[in-house]
């Protein structure tokens, strides 16, 4: 690693200086013949950064990790986490970096991490390297997600290492740049557990407090304060998973955020056909992290978060957990609410609708999605259209034509507002088909196929004459969808 001392980027090493017992000093490996693959210019100048200095050989080795501000300290954060429901003590990243902290022109600070920079002390047996394919797909996922609205790392640049990386096959490496608001995790709350020192986790807490969830600290007790923030974060953002079919695929505890931001864009993939046991994931043979399964499996990844946080809320345990299992339980409720507003919005229905009508309108059409395993994406756009007097455009989307026509009509009694589900509802999303073949490209040195895609996806919802393939489903041809973690 080389210092950068007139580099325009300043870098904070708060999480390194706060909390020293979750963070090992380290260094990127080398990339023997660096070449920026995308960069993501209106976010870096969010982030009030020069694009064009992150095109520069200094900027390009920033990207990298080796070149970094003076002052800076890299550094592997420490973490544990139940994987596929067992318990790790000591994950980490094994192949990623904390380069440190920035502080945008607005005050808001990030994260700023790699991934694929190499083995660390945590890499349990890996290379610590990634492929350009894999570091594409988050590169591409995340971006989708923020232009959906969707709390989300973001993908900063890819940047090719000209190192192999083998695989099943030698494969092109590569280096991802992310932004987070933070990478606090409910694994790093296990971890600090774990390690039986009371006054780290309090440390922990405190910045986790002062980073994500500042109105805790002034609750009667913060730290519960804390707790319920997350839980209200997380089952807000698995609502909105869920409203546009997007299924995580590895949904660890120490993939589950403080912040309530979508992290880790592994074995991830959006839904065509409607399915609540749809699993895209190689590894996921058991269906833990099927899309319907995701709401359970973050509550019961909560429930680790509040075991790990109860010698902070009472010193007696009995208390302690008398005090968080409330706090739990808010999580369906919350849900629950979230999912309902989120879908009445789809459904264009009226404000002062019952909640009722609302709900039952929502569950039965689901049924019928998953019933006739319906595209959920082009479904809701048609039935903008129905709104409009189109009908037969989405009846043609069903087999079961008297019960969608039954649910067609109390819809429609309701008195949708077309216009108001075009908002919401995405006509673009990153189709699996389209992905692939970016991916495919991409790998083999051409980039145009992801340059459309990301132009594409960057307005997700508003139709354009051309780009009719980019809004179909995947081709009859196309088969059952796997997707591989990347490691």
């Amino acid at each position: 690693m080389t210092v950068a001392p007139h580099s325009p980027l300043v870098l904070d090493s708060s999480f390194a200086r706060e909390l020293p017992e979750m963070a090992v000093p380290w260094q990127a490996e080398a990339a023997p013949d660096p070449r920026l693959l995308v960069l993501d210019e209106p976010l870096a100048a969010e982030l009030g950064l020069d694009a064009a200095w992150l095109r520069s050989p200094d900027g390009v080795a920033l990207l990298t990790g080796s070149g970094v501000p003076a002052g800076a300290t890299p550094v592997a954060m420490a973490y544990a986490g139940h994987q596929f429901g067992g318990y790790s003590p000591r994950l980490g990243d094994g192949r990623a970096l904390l380069l440190g902290e920035l502080t945008d022109p607005a005050g808001r600070v990030h994260d700023l991490h790699l991934k694929g920079s190499g083995r660390t002390p945590f890499a349990r047996g890996g290379d610590g390297l990634a492929a350009v394919g894999p570091m594409l797909r988050e590169y591409v996922v995340s971006a989708a997600m923020a232009a959906l609205g969707i709390p989300t790392t973001r993908s900063l640049a890819v940047v090719a290492t000209g190192r192999t990386v083998r695989r099943e096959t030698p494969l092109p490496g590569a280096v991802l740049a992310r932004l987070a608001g933070s990478h606090l995790r409910v694994g790093s709350f296990q971890y600090a557990a774990a390690s039986g020192d009371v006054a780290l986790l309090r440390r922990l807490a405190d910045v986790a407090i002062a980073r994500h969830h500042p109105a805790a600290a002034d609750a009667e007790q913060p730290y519960l304060a804390l707790y319920e923030a997350v839980v209200t974060a997380q089952a807000q953002l698995v609502a909105r998973w869920m409203q546009v079919g997007f299924v995580h695929g590895v949904l660890n505890t120490d993939n589950v955020t403080i912040s309530g931001e979508t992290i880790d864009y592994g074995p991830c993939a959006f839904l065509d056909a409607y399915d609540p046991a749809t699993v895209y994931s190689s590894i996921d043979t058991g269906g833990r992290y099927a899309f319907g399964n995701q709401p359970v499996v973050t509550e019961w990844n909560l429930a680790r978060l509040a075991e790990a946080l109860l010698p902070l809320f009472a010193d007696d345990q009995e208390a302690a957990v008398a005090l968080a299992v409330p706090a739990l339980e808010r999580f369906r409720p919350q849900y629950g609410a979230a999912m309902i507003a989120g879908w009445a919005a789809k459904l264009g229905l009226p404000d002062g609708l019952d909640d009722a009508v609302a709900a039952q309108l929502v569950e039965d059409l689901l049924a019928l999605l998953q019933a006739d395993h319906v595209d959920l994406t082009s479904f809701c756009r048609a039935l903008a259209g129905a709104g409009r007097g189109d009908v037969e455009g989405v009846r043609n989307l069903f087999l079961d034509l008297a019960g969608f026509d039954a649910w067609l009509a109390s819809w429609r009694a309701s008195g949708p507002d077309a216009d108001a589900m075009d908002r919401v509802n995405p006509v673009y999303i990153p189709r699996n088909h389209l992905v692939e073949e970016a991916l495919t490209a991409a790998t083999d040195g051409d980039l145009d196929p992801l340059h459309r895609l990301l132009a594409v996806l960057a307005d997700p919802f508003t139709p354009r004459p051309g780009l009719e393939r980019y809004a179909a489903p995947a081709p009859v041809d196309f088969g059952a969808y796997r997707t591989f973690c990347g490691t």
